[in-house]
């Protein structure tokens, strides 16, 4: 059972913090004080009815014990506690955490500014200073409130992992029913849905680029580029690699990456340390990256004869531009680097992390 909380409003001095709780009806509350912390307990009318009530806060910095300089007042419809600060000075918000319980509010009818205004009871305090609310309210005195950004993030990584999912589900039920004889249809089933996720994927490297996300933009620009070209050049361009079995194989891998990445993604911005899921978003790649390029590498090695065939996305002198280009030769040169070097380069940066990510922790024990 989960006990409620009720709503507390809180104010500040540079002494002193002070907390109502709103609540009726309140005879022998349970209070405690730390050093750092404040506990509450009882029962009473609130917004949940009659019932119990409770909460813990962990305040920003030290308070005196309840014993020595914190007072407590009941009334018919709230209980005021004042609390002396450890040391006098002024707080940037009531808890030790940034993020602020929903039950917690300012306390307006006993606010103070750090310069020792205070706001006037008789007066209507809003209407003499029109800006006071709202930025309080932006402040929140030093919380963050889950921005656009983070909401953005956990929705783009959300519908990304949803979509893969889709993309597995579908090949493996179809593959249950019809066996081998899915794998050359699988490209007409989900090679749409993969499309339009690759191409949500560019977002990825926009992502750092305006601040959404730490790192880079050259890794996930080779990562999400060379993936895009192996889908809309190498596949989507040419019918005969559609039905090819490589395919199949193919966005298996992709779609196994991804339903561990963007769940991870979305724990990261939680700040949520879930050990499976990180020993796997840094482990899975081992066997897989390796697999994957060398898909890609098959996709690219057999679409060779056909762009010698139909000479698509050749340029042939002479033009206009008196420029010339051979996409057979390209291919070569591109399977090369994609290879031996790309491969390198991609499982190092992976290797890089899983040391940083999975390192032992080195837990030193004081001797008594």
């Amino acid at each position: 059972m989960v006990i409620p909380s009720p709503f507390v409003y809180w104010a500040q001095t540079d002494k002193t913090i002070s907390l109502k709780i709103d609540l009726k009806n309140v005879i022998k509350p349970d209070i405690s004080v730390g050093d750092n912390n404040i506990k509450f307990k009882t029962k009473g009318i609130g917004a949940h009815g009659e019932t119990h009530y409770e909460f813990s806060l962990d305040l920003f910095s030290s308070v005196k014990p309840i014993n020595e300089a914190t007072t407590v007042r009941i009334f018919d419809n709230r209980v005021d506690v004042v609390i002396q600060k450890e040391k006098p000075s002024w707080w940037p918000r009531l808890t030790a955490q940034p993020q602020k319980p929903a039950w917690l509010k300012i306390n307006f009818d006993l606010w103070k500014s750090e310069d020792g205004q205070e706001s006037e009871e008789e007066r209507n305090v809003m209407q003499d200073y029109p800006g006071l609310y709202d930025t309080l309210q932006k402040e929140e005195m030093g919380y963050r409130k889950e921005d656009l950004k983070k909401v953005y993030l956990v929705i783009y990584n959300l519908f990304q992992f949803i979509g893969y999912t889709y993309i597995l589900c579908v090949i493996g039920i179809r593959y249950a029913k019809l066996e081998y004889d899915s794998v050359a249809d699988t490209y007409e089933h989900v090679g749409p849905a993969m499309k339009f996720l690759q191409l949500m994927m560019f977002l990825e490297v926009m992502h750092p680029m305006f601040g959404y996300t730490k790192g880079g933009v050259l890794v996930p620009f080779l990562q999400v580029g060379g993936r895009a070209f192996i889908l809309f050049v190498m596949i989507e361009s040419e019918p005969r690699m559609q039905t090819k079995p490589v395919v199949f194989y193919l966005f298996i891998l992709w779609s196994t990456i991804e339903i561990v990445r963007y769940p991870f993604y979305i724990a990261q911005l939680y700040k949520k340390e879930i050990y499976v899921l990180t020993w796997l978003r840094y482990t899975m790649w081992i066997p897989l990256y390796p697999l994957g390029i060398l898909c890609e590498a098959i996709v690219i090695l057999r679409n060779i004869p056909y762009f010698e065939e139909t000479l698509k996305f050749t340029v042939s002198m002479p033009n206009e531009w008196n420029f010339a280009f051979h996409m057979p030769t390209f291919l070569r040169v591109y399977l090369l680097v994609l290879t031996f070097p790309g491969m390198y380069f991609v499982m190092s940066h992976m290797h890089k992390l899983r040391t940083v990510k999975l390192k032992p922790k080195i837990v030193i024990k004081k001797c008594k």
